[in-house]
């Protein structure tokens, strides 16, 4: 093994447990793991594809956590919210690895700002479209299945779209709202995870190193949360979702 390969693996070993963590601790972990493989050499859609498998045992970790909490909100049974999200999961991920590389390097930059822009103003733009707008139940389990598609697709700042588009339905329960993120997420998530794995877009060695890492810094960052000032670490995140932004901008187009 050359010295360079050594050097890159502590980097996705170090980053995983970065990603992990934060993923436990305020989200956003896809920001990270994604681009650190690009780095790795792997291609922009394997890396994606990897990313997804290797953030994937945390987000099972956290579904456990919260297994006695969920349940389905006022007038949508939370049978059909998960499979709207398990639906959507598998045509975002069939997208995905049907999109050339070239094509999604195009992609991805504006994929990344939306999801930055939802993970940074987030909280603001729940609480101003809530003051002024208020959806139907139909349009609530389109939404769903749309939010699905992207989180099987992408996924970056998944979770918070559907926070942020649940408080449009008037919901205002923050424990059963996290709690049924979590899972729906996960749900897009694991039926993205089985098409990636059987399509062969995983670049399992480095996939593996980040895989662990990210276990180990999401039951590190899960642990520790209570100690951590979340402001500062979202105002972290956020600045480093704003400098990769600009980076995949300008490796897309310059």
């Amino acid at each position: 093994m050359t010295a360079l390969n050594i050097y890159t693996d502590i980097f996705l070993l170090a980053a995983g447990l970065f990603a992990g963590a934060i993923n436990a601790v305020a989200g956003g972990g896809t920001f990270i793991s994604m681009p650190v493989l690009i780095y790795a050499g792997l291609p922009s859609v394997p890396a994606n594809a990897s990313s997804t498998v290797a953030l994937f045992p945390g987000s099972l970790a956290s579904i456990y956590a919260f297994r006695k909490d969920f349940k389905g909100f006022d007038n949508i049974p939370l049978k059909y919210l998960i499979a709207l999200s398990l639906t959507g999961g598998c045509i975002g991920a069939l997208l995905l690895i049907f999109t050339p590389s070239n094509s999604f390097d195009k992609i991805i930059p504006w994929l990344v700002l939306v999801g930055g822009f939802t993970f940074i103003f987030g909280k603001q733009l729940s609480r101003l479209l809530q003051s002024r707008f208020t959806i139907s139940r139909s349009v609530m389990l389109v939404t769903q299945f749309i939010l699905g598609i992207y989180g099987g697709y992408f996924g970056g700042g998944a979770g918070i779209m559907m926070m942020a588009a649940w408080s449009l339905l008037g919901l205002s329960d923050i424990k059963l709202i996290n709690a049924n993120k979590t899972l729906l997420v996960g749900a897009a998530n694991s039926i993205a995870v089985v098409i990636f794995i059987l399509s062969g877009k995983i670049w399992w060695p480095q996939t593996c190193i980040m895989l662990i890492a990210t276990t180990i810094g999401g039951y590190a960052g899960a642990y520790y949360s209570r100690r951590l000032n979340q402001a500062v670490l979202r105002a972290v995140i956020s600045g480093l979702i704003v400098v990769i932004t600009v980076l995949f901008f300008y490796r897309a187009y310059w």
